[in-house]
């Protein structure tokens, strides 16, 4: 399939739906219907695609596969170059397999301006999937800022009472940090002449302008992450958002930043990721604790996701920049997890948030004795966030902390405190929901799951144990790649006499 254009196949297939989206007439009724019908078959095509994608990737090359390259803007010498490695292959599959979730979870919650709900998402979905593609710098920086529009035009539409005030905050945070990467890659352009990535790789950048330029990247990356302390918008937009809107940008939105640290960051400015790593550790650790001791205190379900979702991520970019084989391995499969424990959970608030219309925890409670199917479903990914062997987000929290361990004792030992207290408001808040006696009589008359949930939770939960129970698949692929990464690095260092503490040996495969 080398000359099969696939990857732009499964990138722009979603802009087809919306055409046909827009070209349906009717009743309001007729097109709200078909609306939901059109985009959720398309999306479970594009999925559908991904699937073949990933089966017809070899795991046993770390370089790009399926690419395509061509000139794009000729005068500028900016090109279409797309294709996907070990590291960017899975994240293309998590956002086409989020997406019909999306849709799905939808289905009944979304009565107005439905069209144009579903015309956001399909929108979202290309740009998505065309930023995990991209290696061209301007390229990917179109479509990651694209994400923006979308994403703005689901809060603050279809979001909740102060969904106004949350999308801007979402909107000038992400953005402000993202006008400084466009000053970097103008910068890399004037001085390379193409923001083609395989060619600015090779470039060597003078040590001043490594540093200037990495600070411009980590200004847009950790923003979207969310690091601390530039965090505070994520728990306003989640809260705000409808659930799908929540799902996706806890389970893909948050990967963007990770990825771009992966892609970008410490392939192109080598000497600046490693002097500077213990900062960005420590900002992790701060991260980790902070936001666990403040998720504690939440009394609204949604709030109290969203600060465990910054707490995970926390895990995820001290992986990354500890810059062992275990450590970065781990950090890309934590990611993995979390887009779909942190979907699960949010989805999981959507269906009594559904039934009740109130995410105050303090409104449940006995919710087992009336809903058990959903107390079980609820079980599975509450452990599965707390990091319980046998689920996804074992094994990524493992991988990170046994390779940060080679880099700092002390960091990595504070960062597993934080997976205790990961457990305490992890089953704080599933005891509060789920367990004692009912005491809102309102509880009393609500129904379980239904088909079309169970369908949402039971793909989830699939997932969820079998990256649990069987790693060594997503570490085969990911692993070629990750070695490439960090063994240049090690080149780099041994090249300039940096002093790396990070020890060279591989990912065992089992």
């Amino acid at each position: 399939m080398a000359d099969f254009p696939l990857l732009s196949i499964i990138i722009f297939l979603p802009l087809v739906g919306a055409l046909f989206i827009l070209l349906i007439r009717g009743e309001e009724g007729r097109i709200d219907r078909n609306s939901r019908i059109v985009a959720l078959w398309t999306s479970l095509l594009t999925f559908v695609l991904s699937v073949v994608l990933v089966v017809n990737y070899d795991s046993a090359n770390p370089s790009y596969q399926f690419v395509e390259n061509s000139m794009w803007i000729e005068d500028l010498k900016i090109r279409y170059h797309i294709g996907v490695d070990g590291i960017s292959v899975f994240f293309i599959l998590l956002s086409t397999f989020l997406t019909p979730l999306c849709i799905l979870s939808s289905w009944t919650a979304i009565n107005t301006r439905v069209r144009g709900y579903m015309l956001a998402f399909l929108f979202l979905e290309t740009l998505m999937i065309g930023m995990f593609c991209a290696l061209d710098l301007v390229l990917f920086y179109v479509f990651f800022e694209g994400v923006l529009i979308p994403m703005f035009l689901i809060i603050g539409i279809w979001g909740g009472a102060r969904r106004i005030y949350s999308c801007f905050k979402f909107f000038l945070y992400t953005f402000l940090g993202s006008v400084l990467m466009l000053l970097a890659i103008i910068a890399i352009y004037l001085q390379v002449g193409t923001t083609d990535l395989d060619t600015v790789a090779l470039h060597q950048f003078s040590s001043t302008m490594q540093y200037w330029l990495w600070l411009a990247f980590f200004a847009s990356f950790a923003v979207k992450v969310p690091m601390w302390p530039v965090h505070t918008w994520l728990p306003d937009a989640h809260v705000e958002a409808p659930t799908a809107g929540s799902v996706i940008l806890a389970g893909v939105l948050l990967k963007m930043g990770g990825y771009g640290f992966l892609r970008f960051s410490i392939p192109l400015f080598p000497e600046a990721s490693m002097i500077l790593a213990p900062f960005v550790m420590i900002l992790s650790v701060i991260a980790i604790i902070y936001t666990s001791l403040v998720a504690l205190v939440q009394q609204d379900m949604k709030k109290l996701i969203a600060y465990s979702s910054v707490a995970h991520m926390g895990f995820v970019t001290l992986g990354v920049f500890a810059l062992t084989l275990q450590s970065v391995a781990g950090a890309v499969i934590q990611m993995l997890s979390h887009g779909i424990v942190s979907a699960a959970l949010f989805l999981c608030v959507g269906v009594v948030y559904d039934r009740l219309h109130t995410r105050e925890i303090a409104k449940y409670g006995g919710l087992v004795k009336v809903m058990p199917l959903f107390a079980v479903m609820f079980m599975i990914f509450t452990l599965a966030s707390v990091g319980l062997p046998g689920t996804s987000g074992f094994i990524g929290e493992f991988l990170v902390i046994v390779g940060s361990f080679k880099v700092t004792t002390t960091l990595t030992t504070l960062a597993a405190s934080g997976m205790i207290l990961g457990a305490a408001y992890g089953l704080w808040l599933y005891r509060r929901i789920i367990f004692g006696k009912i005491t809102n009589l309102e509880l009393k008359s609500l129904l379980d799951l239904n088909g079309r949930e169970i369908v949402i939770l039971t793909s989830l939960a699939v997932v969820v144990f079998w990256m649990g129970i069987y790693p060594t698949y997503f570490i085969n692929i990911i692993n070629p790649s990750v070695e490439r990464l960090v063994k240049k690095h090690q080149e780099y260092a041994v090249a300039h006499k940096i002093k790396l503490v990070a020890s060279a040996e591989a990912i065992p495969n089992e």
